[in-house]
């Protein structure tokens, strides 16, 4: 009788380490193609030596260090992270700006989605009508007023798609002019010109809050006229006369929203937030690196892609910083890593935070085989710009916006630089969803995809089993993006109803 031979998942030749796919594990004995026998179960997603690993040496995946080896390893042993030792991170002064020059992209023509086009030349991909608060006191009325508006007008104005309050725990007890407080503030003053939004933006202020609405609102037309309402206004008299006043202000904005209808847009007009969170080992050789893919026929038909989260890929900055289009762009990412580092210092804390709980559990170990996973999302173009926390898309083309890990603070300032799409790639899985822009669910194992056949909209799990390529997985996202940027197909979240509030990244001082 044949013996089972069982397969890991080897990234590059050079790795010392493989991913057991099998969706339960594999038991002590089991034997492997390279001739090495288990000496333990291992779970799903989890590394097993192919070869002996002497105490210190390098454990390797993706063809990079990803730790040391803190006692011997014998091959067929389970190398999960209290057997591994965190490396140093790259020193960003010895990264190199000397960057060669980039090839464009092979144009890629002929696509297109059914968008929503603002008169500021960005698309959107809903229809949403925001209501904007100025200050954290205002968030339980804004709650109230998005419940009355969704039941009440909604029905009225049927090319409208959501109403969603843009609720936020900031605006008073700060420290106004600090410099760190331009984070939170531009984050909330570009969050209003989402594509989504279609400059049909309302705003309730309370009146004694520091952050003034017209300040948010600067940049509107006529600075916020007649889009402002405040609370404390003495011309209101109780609660249901406040009420009454922002009703009748939303169904001007709403009347003017119903008003926009889908046209054929070029792929070009897209902008997709790369995300991943609740990440496990298979994130970074299926979800992610089809995603990738996805993510460089953007970028060759003329689009926009974001990836962020500087933590999840600080450890990979020397893969990154080649691949800017110049120097400067390189820089730029730098001081990014640098800024995070003296952020971290300053509280006390370091980049062995992460990862979480679960996704060692998932089987990544350490912060530096997130990483080396985490960017396979960003695909394989050119850099062509770099965003502090809460700018504005520049350029079109591959953009890191920085951001922390945080899987709601990254989707709030990637909201902030224009996004009107979002992917987001899970291996333990999460119910994260936002109501102002479809986010589309991708699993990185079938384990999960089968699970949670509701909450995923795309699952990568074949790609591990070799039944389908990234290229294939990654043409089949793509396609998805144009359907549901188009309002064809609805992501489960949107099904579901599934929406959760913005946080804000707020790095400056409370008073």
């Amino acid at each position: 009788m044949n013996e089972t031979i069982y397969t890991v998942i080897q990234t590059t030749p050079l790795d010392n380490v493989g991913i057991v796919p099998n969706l339960e594990g594999l038991p002590k004995g089991a034997l492997l193609s390279n001739g090495v026998l288990l000496k333990q179960a291992v779970p799903m997603g989890h590394k097993v030596a192919l070869s002996d690993i002497p105490a210190g040496a390098a454990i390797i995946r993706y063809g990079e260090t990803i730790g040391l080896a803190g006692t011997n390893i014998q091959a067929g042993e389970w190398v999960d992270h209290t057997r591994m030792l965190l490396p140093q991170a790259p020193r960003l002064e010895d990264i190199s700006l000397d960057i060669s020059p980039k090839a464009n992209p092979e144009p890629l023509e002929g696509y297109t989605f059914q968008g929503y086009k603002n008169p500021d030349g960005s698309v959107g991909s809903k229809n949403v009508l925001a209501i904007a608060t100025s200050v954290q006191c205002v968030g339980g009325l804004a709650q109230y007023i998005e419940k009355k508006i969704r039941q009440e007008l909604l029905p009225k104005y049927p090319n409208v798609d959501e109403v969603v309050a843009l609720n936020h725990s900031y605006g008073c007890g700060i420290a106004i002019d600090a410099p760190a407080a331009m984070v939170p503030i531009r984050t909330l003053q570009n969050i209003l010109h989402n594509p989504n939004f279609g400059g049909e933006v309302m705003m309730i202020g309370l009146g004694c809050e520091k952050l003034r609405p017209e300040r948010l609102m600067a940049e509107t037309s006529d600075s916020g006229q007649g889009h402002i309402l405040y609370l404390q206004d003495e011309a209101f008299h109780g609660f249901a006369d406040m009420v009454e006043g922002i009703m009748e202000m939303a169904e001007v904005h709403l009347q003017k929203l119903n008003r926009r209808q889908r046209e054929i847009c070029p792929a070009s007009d897209l902008v997709v937030g790369m995300q991943c969170g609740g990440s496990d080992a298979f994130s970074g050789l299926t979800g992610n690196p089809a995603a990738g893919f996805a993510a460089d026929l953007i970028v060759r038909a003329g689009g926009t892609v974001l990836f962020s989260e500087v933590t999840e890929v600080r450890d990979a900055c020397h893969l990154l910083a080649a691949r800017a289009t110049d120097a400067g762009v390189a820089q730029a990412l730098l001081e990014e890593m640098r800024w995070y580092d003296d952020y971290l210092a300053l509280a006390q804390a370091d980049r062995s935070a992460n990862p979480t709980p679960g996704n060692k559990l998932g089987g990544l170990s350490n912060v530096v085989e997130k990483a080396l996973g985490s960017i396979a999302k960003s695909g394989r173009s050119p850099i062509v710009d770099v965003l502090k926390p809460g700018e504005k898309i520049r350029r079109k083309g591959l953009n890191f916006a920085a951001t922390p890990a945080s899987d709601f603070v990254c989707g709030t300032l990637q909201l902030a630089a224009g996004m009107n799409l979002h992917v987001f790639i899970t291996g333990r899985g999460t119910p994260y969803g936002l109501s102002m822009v479809p986010v589309i669910k991708v699993s990185s194992n079938s384990k999960l995809g089968n699970r949670w056949f509701d909450l995923i909209d795309f699952d990568a799990g074949p790609i591990a089993f070799g039944e389908k390529s990234i290229e294939e997985m990654g043409w089949e996202l793509f396609h998805l993006i144009l359907e549901v940027a188009s309002g064809r197909t609805q992501v489960a979240c949107d099904k579901l109803g599934i929406h959760n509030e913005l946080v804000l990244f707020n790095p400056g001082p409370l008073t």
